[in-house]
């Protein structure tokens, strides 16, 4: 059966337009608490989300099916969406559920899932949800319906939790810096955390109203979070999206830092301690600077596709602890089941507290390479993988970059795209060696 709800971080959509409507989301928790009730008798589920004014009517509607199903629910309010994953293990739930649309406008809403090890839920388990879909409701009789209850305190415990994967022995006194949470979901969270380390804290997009998350602020927009940075002069600048599981860092000299970078500082963090990093996963995408940089220091790279579900697949197939994708999803699965970009900033702090560094002067040996990406329209019906001129090209700019730069060539999973990625230590020799792919699919 093909999926029809699911996509590659839950369902997601324009609110009001099915599946992201009240009726689909009573159907969808009610399908779930079967599929729950299978192997638990009395299951529980945890229900976070974001700030969007939508998240009362999906969160009521969550709420009621669950309930209808014989599945009780415990209500956490606003938070991120790896809070929701913390104590859905923390709770020893059967499930979290988390409302939320990540760095989407407050028009778009989703629903995802967190197994009670407070990790993504596989193919197999979405499938067998969207085959209860398909069939008719059975309602839990009075004496067994579900019950709810909210958990008054849970941005308290997050808050404890982010805190507790910073070392005991270090301090952010003395340090100023600039928390931009996107008016979102960490927007009541963020803020203390760096305080209660230590930190002088400036917040920025701290202010939601149902209707501005990620609007001009947070990771998507980093342009804010600079200038906040500049004008109170402050050491560090981090911005989270509107789930906060990923983050952009910004320098007192208004340098942006994007995920590449901060894994290369997770590692170098590592290193510099003397622990053991046999290998850490990127994306197609990974800069080759930092692939570089990781293989001089013994660290192999290896590359999922794009996706951080994909990046905790090869993670979890390798053992290995780091990863992570340009765009500030990280992974650190000694410290969080997933990705965290509150604990991604903490890591990275603690970085240049213990050296006396600047994450600059900490990546003074890290030069990213340039990138150039053309997106190519294909034609209805154009076969653009089987072009001999597109092979011929191809090999003919992998030749000439050698082992100083890499071609992508990948298809939009949404458009009638091609994407055509050159990179090289020139930006110049990547852009005109893109332009010269781009050109066979185009014609």
């Amino acid at each position: 059966m093909a999926r029809q709800f699911f996509g590659t971080d839950g369902i997601r959509g324009t609110v009001g337009q099915y599946p992201i409507t009240a009726d689909f989301a009573l159907k969808l928790a009610h399908a779930v608490g079967r599929v729950l009730k299978r192997t638990e008798a009395r299951p529980t589920v945890l229900i976070g989300k974001d700030t969007r004014i939508s998240g009362y009517m999906l969160e009521s509607a969550l709420e009621s099916g669950f309930n209808s199903a014989g599945v009780d629910v415990v209500l956490l309010g606003p938070l991120p969406t790896p809070g929701v994953a913390y104590l859905t293990r923390a709770q020893r739930a059967s499930l979290g559920v988390v409302i939320s649309a990540s760095h989407n406008p407050f028009d778009d809403n989703g629903i995802k899932f967190f197994s009670a090890q407070g990790t993504k839920l596989s193919d197999a388990w979405e499938m067998d949800v969207e085959a209860v879909l398909q069939e008719p409701p059975v309602w839990a009789d009075s004496a067994h319906l579900g019950k709810s209850r909210r958990l008054d305190d849970a941005a308290g415990r997050y808050i404890e939790f982010c805190k507790s994967t910073f070392a005991n022995n270090l301090t952010l006194k003395g340090m100023r810096i600039v928390v931009d949470a996107a008016h979102g979901a960490a927007y009541n969270i963020a803020p203390k955390v760096f305080h209660e380390l230590g930190a002088e804290v400036i917040a920025i997009g701290c202010a939601p109203d149902g209707l501005n998350i990620n609007k001009g602020v947070g990771a998507t927009h980093p342009e804010a979070l600079i200038e906040a940075v500049k004008t109170h002069r402050a050491d560090l600048g981090v911005a989270l999206d509107g789930d906060a599981d990923r983050l952009q860092l910004v320098d007192t000299e208004g340098r942006l830092f994007n995920g590449d970078e901060v894994l290369y500082l997770m590692v170098d963090d590592r290193l510099r301690r003397g622990e053991l990093v046999p290998g850490v996963v990127g994306t197609l995408m990974t800069n080759m600077a930092i692939e570089l940089a990781l293989k001089a220091r013994g660290v192999p790279l290896v590359r999922a596709k794009v996706g951080d579900r994909y990046v905790l697949e090869e993670l979890e197939k390798n053992q290995w602890l780091l990863g992570g994708e340009g765009s500030g999803h990280l992974l650190a699965l000694d410290k969080h089941s997933t990705g965290d970009g509150l604990i991604s900033a903490l890591q990275v702090l603690q970085t240049s507290v213990r050296s006396g560094k600047s994450l600059a002067d900490l990546l003074s040996d890290v030069t990213l390479f340039p990138q150039t990406l053309i997106n190519v329209r294909l034609q209805p019906g154009q076969d653009w993988k089987t072009s001999p001129n597109l092979e011929s090209e191809t090999r003919a700019v992998e030749a000439e970059l050698g082992q100083s730069g890499r071609v992508l060539i990948r298809a939009s999973g949404t458009e009638p795209l091609v994407r055509v990625m050159v990179e090289a230590r020139d930006a110049a020799q990547a852009k005109t060696c893109a332009q010269r792919i781009a050109k066979t699919i185009s014609g």
